[in-house]
């Protein structure tokens, strides 16, 4: 059986963080379903590799009409399209469970609940198929957001979430919206949290310290903080706050382990894939770490809720020594918000750039 089947006989689906026209085309995509794919996430960094980074795009840039943000959202929407389609087979199979494709409203939009809601129903409204979710960056104003568009049946991806404090943020969201929707046996959720930029940051505080304790604290945070997030997972959704949503039939809003590419050469390039192992959960991978995954990863059902006191243990010592987690998780959402707003203004102006060369 291949290893990503074995991930799913675990409890985890697999999803691709990646998406491109020539994958959908040439069946790359599609072998990777039958080897257990099961999800594609995009976002806009992943999109401007795609349209600007590639010649794929320039006879449909050339022969589109509108601004670029038109040009870009037609395209966008013709692979989104493409992916769901090919992953419609899952989300039957799945009852919905799984099959999604993901597409993100506008960074630009992210301190804005009204505009983001505005976005979202026009977006789910231009792409037109049941297995889309709609990414909405947990801001203070995405928090807004999630809740109404679950409430009016929109399955959403809640992204960009690097604490425990968003992590319940969004659960309590999705649950509120859960409760108010029309369509509770239908909707779908999940809730992506960073991994890997969390060691990368504390790292470098920890480097800054510069004690002993600190160094030997460096490698251990990202892991530590997706087990605590599990942690509350099950408090939530296996517990009182899920029941009455759960009583009309909803599902649990998975975590979604995001970022998931080992940054760090020092570090095992699957360790945010082998510590990360659990029932009801979501990993996007990478195409680099589905091929080190296929070759060298292993699989442990209880990594996840193995050594959960180890990772409280691992929080007092990072604020023992100075480090102030969330200092460091709230500048990770403003940096990743702001990441992908840059990425979204440079994919616009390659593509005008390219319009203007045709």
């Amino acid at each position: 059986m291949p290893k990503l089947k074995d991930l799913g006989a675990a409890g985890q689906s697999a999803w691709l963080d990646f998406i491109r026209r020539d994958m959908i085309a040439n069946g790359e995509l599609a072998a990777l379903v039958d080897e257990g794919v099961t999800g594609v996430t995009s976002n806009p960094s992943i999109f401007e590799a795609a349209i600007a980074g590639t010649d794929l795009y320039d006879e449909a840039i050339a022969a589109a009409g509108g601004d670029a943000l038109a040009v870009f959202e037609s395209l966008a929407v013709e692979d989104v399209r493409g992916a769901a389609d090919l992953l419609r087979g899952v989300y039957d199979e799945t009852d919905g469970l799984d099959g999604y494709v993901s597409l993100e409203v506008s960074p630009t939009l992210a301190d804005d609940a009204e505009a983001t809601i505005a976005d979202a129903h026009r977006l789910w409204d231009l792409v037109n198929r049941p297995n889309l979710m709609i990414k909405v960056p947990a801001t203070s104003a995405g928090i807004v957001a999630i809740e109404e568009l679950i409430a009016d049946g929109i399955n959403v991806n809640a992204t960009l979430m690097f604490s425990l404090d968003d992590y319940d943020a969004v659960a309590m969201a999705y649950i509120r919206g859960a409760e108010r929707t029309d369509y509770p046996h239908r909707i779908a959720s999940v809730a992506s949290f960073f991994v890997s930029r969390v060691d990368n940051k504390t790292d470098a505080a920890l480097e800054g310290i510069g004690t002993d304790e600190a160094y030997r604290l460096r490698g251990l945070t990202a892991v530590a903080n997706a087990k605590l997030a599990y942690r509350r997972y099950q408090e939530i959704f296996e517990g009182e706050p899920f029941d009455m949503a759960r009583s009309r039939g909803a599902r649990p809003q998975r975590p979604l382990w995001a970022s998931t590419s080992t940054k760090n050469p020092a570090y095992s390039d699957v360790l945010y894939v082998d510590e990360l192992i659990g029932p009801n959960t979501v990993n996007t991978l990478p195409p680099k770490t589905i091929d080190a995954f296929r070759d060298h990863g292993t699989i442990d059902p209880r990594a996840l809720t193995s050594d959960v006191r180890d990772a409280q243990a691992h929080f007092d010592a990072l604020a023992a020594v100075g480090v102030d987690m969330d200092a460091i998780t709230a500048e990770l959402q403003v940096e990743g918000v702001a990441a992908f707003a840059n990425a979204f203004e440079s994919l616009l102006a390659a593509i005008e750039a390219q319009r203007g060369r045709a």
